[in-house]
């Protein structure tokens, strides 16, 4: 190439998801299609890029550069500056710089459709090589041990490619230029079938003979990208009826597999409406969550799979092994995660063969070692404000570790732990926050050892040491006493439902007051109770609490959680304020036994003060016969939303009063009515649906009560009951309707699982503003 005489040279430096995304052979391409010298790296921040040439194509060169990157990559900024020209002839691509801290690594990617094609085309070197990637899709978190991610920092780095690999790689008009997981069936990882831990087969005759074995009825547990799947036909009662007791699942719904979209359609109400098209698109998109469709009536899917559920969890194939088991069973696929209940799922294989041994009857593994466990992602679709929005509810493969951005800049480094349930943590940096995978319940000791495993994997891979560590409020919870126990300059304590509200002020990048209502199962009260239905007034920093639910008794403590009739004679009692009797409702429960947890309930003995709706929505559930024991959080009032009538607009009376300063909702007279209505014998899904619109209506009554004392007209609705379709869009539509305006979860879960990321906001906010105690906040009326 000639330099022209009036050469220009810029220096740009490029942030956001810029690595591991194809963004370096991009420029490459970029820079040679416009005839520019230079050079592009990745560093510590990102990549950087050098070009000189013609002032007019250097210029074009930067119009293009974030405008035409490829698919999966995200420029969030880039900064140039000019500098002098070196009279460079060609352009190239060097090697990294730096240790890769802060820099963005790249989520998984489902296969892409070249690579699929390519799968299936006889003719192709890599026809049904279940391994195959390019730039644009495949493994990249859970196969990366250290950034700047290079294939000798994955679990790639012990396969050297064959001359074939060389060459894609080392050609810039090839789709697997600088692909860092390249592979083919000569030089790549390969699959083996396991029988009992003994070796019976390798390659596709692994491959066929699994999918033979599960056309047959028999279970394999499968490799994944982030751990292991156990797998069945979704079509065999005995064959799901048997990974059931197995796995000692009882109730939970199991995620099915589904071959492409058209057989989506055959199970799931996919309508051709505004819902049915994001849902579509939530199934096709590049993340492959997990997502929750209403179930058709007709579905050709065994019982077993998702009892007493009006949903089913869906998921497209995101890996080439996934697309091949698919294609040769021709049938859907229970695909659930590898482990034992409350267990974190298997993702080493020695593990796998000891823990899935004697639930699975074969096991289909391979050689690429998975660096991080990650489950599945869980979304469900909403409509809120006439707009249909996704909502994740558990954020894990597909989305992680991409970064959130901050509102308020982190001034040190911060760990957030998180929560005791569907645990998640959280470093933050700066502007940016990187929400950890799903963790899990903290409650087992190889879940405690994954939730370290990771904090510590985390800070290598962003190269951080956090100095300042937050925590949940429950001196109890695990990850409390991790916050406590590790070394830190400053410790932050942040309140549980603050946290729920800080998260979703976070996300949406407002720093501004706001009404929260957040509802939940439980979190620690500044009063030291139960603390579970909740208005508070407050913003990133500070909060205060401007209302609850009427406050009941939990006889038992946690036993009530594990028995909704319990919560039901609670809150008999305390609707007609003399012992109840046992309502011919609620099945298996002694009247002697009824009696006895009555009087503890008085008693207040082993009975803390709970203002829990989701407790309530157990109350509710038994008394309409449903789930009277629970086998798995949340099972009864997801059994009573699955109930209740779309199309009922009645509603029960929920009272809204004031107490003091506080704003009270007080639902006695309905558990009145829904006892008198269901001996009446009314039907569940007419009870269901007046529960729902009576607290969606309550919620926005005293909502707007709080908003007329303050003039803060911005209401945030969270927590984990507002996981909840139904309860969420009655909810934000009655909030509209009152002027209100609505903020909601949406890249961040709106249960425990975005708590941290919250506790991150929360701890920024005080870090950078250092409010004292004695502050008086400044939207008090």
């Amino acid at each position: 190439m000639s330099v022209p005489a009036a050469a220009r040279r810029i220096r740009a430096e490029v942030q956001g998801t810029v690595q591991g995304v194809g963004f370096r052979p991009y420029v490459f391409r970029l820079a040679g299609a416009l005839d520019l010298a230079g050079f592009v790296r990745n560093d510590d921040a990102g990549v950087v890029v050098e070009v000189e040439g013609g002032d007019e194509l250097v210029g074009e060169f930067l119009e293009r550069l974030a405008l035409d990157a490829p698919p999966l990559a995200r420029v969030e900024r880039v900064t140039c500056e000019d500098i002098l020209p070196t009279g460079e002839r060609g352009f190239a691509i060097v090697r990294s710089a730096g240790s890769g801290a802060t820099t963005p690594v790249t989520p998984d990617a489902a296969t892409c459709d070249d690579c699929v094609r390519e799968l299936f085309a006889p003719a192709d070197r890599r026809f049904r090589y279940p391994f195959i990637n390019c730039t644009n899709c495949g493994p990249r978190f859970t196969i990366v041990r250290l950034a700047p991610y290079d294939r000798v920092r994955t679990s790639m780095a012990g396969f050297t490619m064959c001359p074939a690999c060389e060459r894609e790689y080392a050609d810039p008009a090839d789709r697997r230029f600088h692909t860092q997981p390249n592979a083919c069936p000569a030089c790549g990882p390969t699959v083996r079938l396991l029988d009992g831990g003994a070796f019976r087969s390798e390659g596709d005759d692994a491959i066929r003979a699994a999918a033979d074995a599960l056309h047959e009825g028999r279970i394999v547990a499968v490799k994944g990208l982030g751990g292991y799947h156990l797998a069945c036909r979704a079509d065999d009662e005995i064959a799901v009826a048997r990974l059931r007791a197995r796995k000692r699942r009882e109730d939970r719904p199991f995620a099915v597999m589904v071959a492409d979209i058209g057989s989506a359609a055959e199970i799931a109400e996919l309508g051709d409406d505004p819902r049915g098209d994001a849902e579509r698109r939530l199934l096709l998109s590049r993340e492959r969550p997990i997502v929750l469709i209403r179930a058709r009536n007709d579905a050709p899917v065994a019982p077993s799979v998702a009892p007493r559920s009006a949903e089913l969890g869906l998921m497209l194939p995101y890996s080439p092994l996934h697309y091949l088991l698919l294609a040769d069973t021709g049938v859907p696929l229970v695909m659930t995660s590898g482990n034992l209940s409350n267990e974190p799922i298997a993702y080493r294989d020695e593990d796998a063969l000891s823990r899935l041994g004697a639930i699975a009857d074969l096991l289909l593994v391979h050689d690429r070692e998975i660096e991080t466990r990650t489950d599945d992602s869980v979304m469900h679709v909403v409509r809120v404000n006439g707009a249909s929005k996704n909502v994740v509810l558990r954020r894990s493969r597909g989305f992680v570790p991409a970064s959130i951005a901050l509102p308020v800049p982190a001034p040190a480094t911060i760990l957030a732990c998180g929560a005791e349930l569907k645990n998640t943590f959280c470093l933050a940096a700066g502007d940016r926050a990187w929400l950890s995978h799903h963790i899990g319940d903290l409650g087992e000791y190889e879940t405690r050892r994954a939730f370290e495993e990771s904090i510590r994997h985390f800070e290598r891979l962003l190269a951080v040491d956090a100095t300042v560590v937050a925590h949940d409020l429950h001196p109890d919870y695990a990850s409390t006493q991790y916050a406590l126990d590790r070394p830190a300059r400053q410790r932050v304590a942040v309140q549980h439902h603050h946290a729920h509200l800080a998260a979703v002020l976070a996300e949406h990048g407002e720093t501004a007051p706001a009404i929260g209502a957040i509802y939940d199962g439980s979190g620690y009260g500044t009063d030291g109770t139960i603390w579970g239905g909740e208005f508070l007034l407050g913003d990133l920093g500070k909060f205060e609490r401007r209302g609850h639910l009427v406050p009941v008794t939990l006889p038992g403590g946690d036993a009530a959680i594990r028995e909704p009739w319990r919560m039901a004679c609670v809150w008999l009692q305390a609707a007609t304020g003399s012992e109840p009797d046992l309502p011919m409702s609620i099945h298996g429960v002694g009247e002697a036994r009824w009696r006895a947890i009555a009087r503890l309930a008085r008693s207040g003995l082993a009975s803390p003060v709970t203002t829990s709706v989701g407790r309530l929505f157990d109350a509710v559930a038994a008394l309409a016969g449903f789930a009277p024991r629970v086998t798995y959080e949340g099972q009864a009032a997801i059994e009573l939303a699955a109930a209740a009538d779309r199309k009922e607009a009645g509603a029960y009376a929920v009272a809204v009063c004031d107490h003091g300063a506080d704003v009270v909702l007080d639902p006695r007279e309905m558990i009145e009515a829904i006892a008198a209505d269901i001996e009446r014998g009314i039907t569940p899904a007419t009870v269901s649906a007046k529960f729902h619109n009576a607290l969606a209506d309550a919620t926005v009554g005293a909502a707007c009560r709080i908003a007329e004392r303050t003039r803060v007209r911005t209401l945030v609705i969270s927590g984990g009951v507002f996981q909840n379709r139904l309860l969420l869009e009655r909810t934000a539509e009655f909030a509209v309707r009152a002027g209100l305006r609505v903020l909601t979860a949406d890249r961040v879960p709106p249960n425990d699982g975005g708590i941290s990321f919250g506790q991150a906001a929360v701890a920024a906010w005080q870090l950078g503003h250092q409010q004292t105690s004695t502050e008086e906040p400044r939207w008090s009326a």
